[in-house]
C-alpha cells in the first residue's frame, strides 16, 4: 500500500507515519518496480507491538495456544 494508505491504515497523518518510520515503529516501505509500497502485514505486526495496550496482540495469543479448546 502507498504511504498515504500505509498511514490511514493505522490510523495516523503523514508526518506522525514518517516519525514513526524513521525512528523504527513502523516497517520501511519496499521498492517494487520504482513504487514504494508498504507491507498490510508487516504494518499490523508493528501496530501490534507499540505501547500502549494492556491487552495482548493476536499473534501472541495465536501463538500460546490459548484459543484452542481442550
Amino acid at each position: 500500500m502507498s504511504r498515504e494508505e500505509a498511514a490511514k491504515y493505522v490510523g495516523v497523518g503523514i508526518t506522525k507515519f514518517d516519525q514513526m518510520v524513521s525512528d523504527r515503529r513502523m516497517p520501511k516501505p519496499k521498492k517494487v518496480d520504482g513504487r514504494v509500497i508498504w507491507d498490510r502485514i508487516k504494518l499490523e505486526a508493528a501496530f501490534a507491538d507499540l505501547p500502549g495496550d494492556d491487552e495482548e496482540n493476536i499473534v501472541d495469543f495465536l501463538l500460546q495456544g490459548n484459543h484452542r479448546k481442550d
